[in-house]
């Protein structure tokens, strides 16, 4: 992605990791930017550092996305300058640890809120002016967990990266005549705050630095994924061996394989 000061870039999540990389690397490239997430003084000291160091205007929006009217307000607010969205970096998440019928169903439904039901709305809501302009780019965060069989705790994670996975070879078809790449880009463990919120951290301290990924190198090769117009992009050596051993395995020994590993990784009380 060439540095064009013209285009304009929406993030979700981006007050910490993979979103503020995604930030830090767009910003750099020349892109303006609109910065979404619930802390409002990250986000207003990440686009003040960014704002200062690139010369890009950066805007924030304060949302929380398990709000169902959060897309639109982030929309609508984004469109105020009378500036469109041309990149989309659909990027907010979480887990939800613990085993599905253990946890209550306000939280399941917050978590699907947040990690499917909002991305599609804003999807939905940015694509028309993508169209309108002939240009568009939009990455949908998934994880190397939607290409592997789902693992016990943190139940709904890999089923709803899976979802993004699927709904992005789906967009991509339907838009890339108009000028429109969609990318699904799927990182396996990425040094990032995401484990400390679904409280995994000491579990994932176990597992052997050659199975982790820095964000820098994450996003940057998802950036140059989706304006080659790559449909799905497995960043990583090692992630990539993980998805072919797990395509060509038979489902029962792929299922017992990731059953016995998801004890060191995964929250399951």
């Amino acid at each position: 992605m060439q540095p064009s000061p013209h285009h304009r870039a929406l993030v979700t999540g981006a007050s910490s990791g993979i979103g503020a990389e995604f930030a830090r690397q767009l910003a750099a490239r020349g892109t303006d930017l609109v910065l979404t997430a619930r802390r409002a003084e990250r986000l207003r000291a990440l686009a003040t550092e960014l704002g200062e160091r690139h010369h890009v205007k950066v805007d924030v929006s304060v949302e929380d996305l398990a709000d169902p009217g959060a897309p639109a307000r982030i929309a609508t607010a984004a469109a105020a300058s009378g500036r469109a969205i041309d990149i989309l970096i659909n990027n907010a998440g979480y887990g939800v640890p613990g085993r599905y019928d253990k946890v209550d169903w306000a939280t399941h439904a917050r978590f699907m809120q947040v990690l499917v039901t909002a991305p599609l709305a804003l999807c939905h809501l940015l694509l028309p002016a993508m169209h309108e302009h002939g240009y568009g780019r939009i990455i949908n965060v998934a994880s190397l967990a939607g290409l592997v069989p789902a693992t016990p705790g943190n139940t709904l994670y890999g089923p709803a990266k899976a979802f993004w996975v699927r709904t992005s070879q789906a967009l991509a078809l339907e838009n890339r005549a108009l000028g429109i790449h969609v990318c699904a880009l799927c990182p396996g463990f990425t040094h990032s705050e995401f484990h400390e919120v679904s409280h995994a951290r000491g579990l994932v301290s176990k597992l052997p630095a050659w199975m982790w990924s820095d964000a820098d190198a994450v996003v940057r090769q998802g950036l140059d994924a989706v304006e080659r117009g790559r449909v799905v992009c497995v960043p990583g050596r090692v992630n990539r061996a993980i998805k072919v051993l797990m395509d060509v395995l038979p489902d029962r020994w792929s299922l017992a394989l990731v059953a016995r590993r998801a004890r060191q990784f995964r929250v399951r009380h």
